[in-house]
């Protein structure tokens, strides 16, 4: 009797764990178990005890699941759930919510997936990169730094995302760019969203010692899956700005440019392209009309590509670009750079 109750005081506490793990049937037939941490751009997280880092799993290559966890879950079509999943059959996914009940969707219809608990920190993604490069010829040296940081909840999102660059070499003026942006999303049904942002930048080449914009405006997802997104917004921009001094190389002479400020309408778009194995694209672009001066356009781009490496590391080219019509120093309408990064994220 005794070695009975021992028997159960050891394996009750493995049942119950077992209870809480996630389940996973595969299309050729597999059975992984374990706790999934996230699906984001076609790619299933998955931690188990029988490895000491997280499995990567295609969503594509998934027929059945059995889901303990609690997610949050983004739809094609932009509704938002909180809830866990189940399926009793390969076309059909249950969406088990305590707001809305038991929703059904197809697997495609689900786009993205983040385990949370009531924590602050389990809603956070983050990531760093670093790149280095030296050309012998002229003494080229360059130092590229990069920071991201979101918050993703049910209803909103928020991201801060930073970039540094130093550039030298011989016969030339150090280059120094500098840039941040803090950015929220309100979610609305059908893949509508508010948008607002603050940011900065600074950049030698161009002689901008300080330029602060603050936006506002809606957007919508015109293509949202788990393979790729695409999405267009729009709204009106506050711009404000100081310039560094710039020196005639006939006479010698410094000025500088007085400061501006105006009002702004802009158009932006981003594409994000990720059913390509490790490998991701993204690119973002926005154009800017003064409406205080119509003869100044602006236009920001950037643009990357990812590759993912084992234990979270990756490496990244980076590709950005700023147009000003109305530059403070003539012939400096376009500055440009390439960068390449060793990086991890969370």
């Amino acid at each position: 009797m005794k070695r009975l109750a021992l028997l159960l005081l050891f394996t009750l506490p493995l049942f119950s764990n077992a209870q809480d793990l996630d389940s996973l049937v595969m299309t050729n037939g597999d059975l992984i178990v374990g706790e999934i941490k996230s699906m984001d751009r076609g790619v299933v997280e998955i931690e188990t005890d029988y490895s000491d880092s997280n499995f990567k799993i295609e969503w594509s290559g998934i027929q059945k699941m059995f889901c303990h966890t609690n997610f949050l879950i983004s739809l094609s079509d932009g509704r938002r759930y909180n809830g866990h999943i189940t399926s009793t059959t390969p076309e059909t996914f249950h969406i088990i919510s305590d707001e809305d009940g038991t929703v059904d969707v197809t697997p495609n219809d689900i786009v993205y997936l983040k385990s949370v608990n009531q924590s602050f920190l389990s809603k956070l993604s983050a990531n760093i990169d670093l790149g280095y490069s030296y050309t012998k010829a002229n003494n080229l040296s360059q130092l590229n730094l990069g920071t991201f940081l979101g918050y993703t909840s049910n209803r909103w999102s928020a991201t801060l995302t930073g970039t540094s660059l130093r550039s030298t070499q011989d016969n030339s003026d150090d280059i120094a760019r500098n840039e941040g942006n803090l950015t929220g999303n309100y979610f609305l049904p059908h893949d509508f969203y508010f948008t607002a942002s603050a940011g900065y930048l600074t950049n030698t080449e161009q002689s901008i010692n300080l330029r602060l914009i603050f936006s506002g405006g809606f957007g919508k997802y015109i293509i949202h899956t788990n393979t790729a997104y695409w999405g267009f917004s729009t709204g009106a921009s506050y711009l404000n700005e100081t310039f560094s001094p710039v020196t005639d190389e006939t006479t010698g002479q410094s000025t500088t440019a007085d400061p501006r400020s105006s009002a702004e309408w802009y158009l932006g778009t981003e594409v994000n392209l990720f059913d390509t194995g490790d490998l991701s694209f993204f690119t973002g672009a926005k154009g800017y009309r003064s409406l205080s001066n119509e003869d100044r356009w602006r236009a920001d781009v950037n643009a990357n590509i990812k590759y993912d490496l084992p234990l979270d590391f990756y490496i990244k080219m980076g590709y950005n670009m700023n147009y000003d019509s109305k530059p403070a120093e003539a012939g400096k309408e376009v500055d440009f750079q390439y960068t390449f990064g060793f990086g991890w994220e969370l």
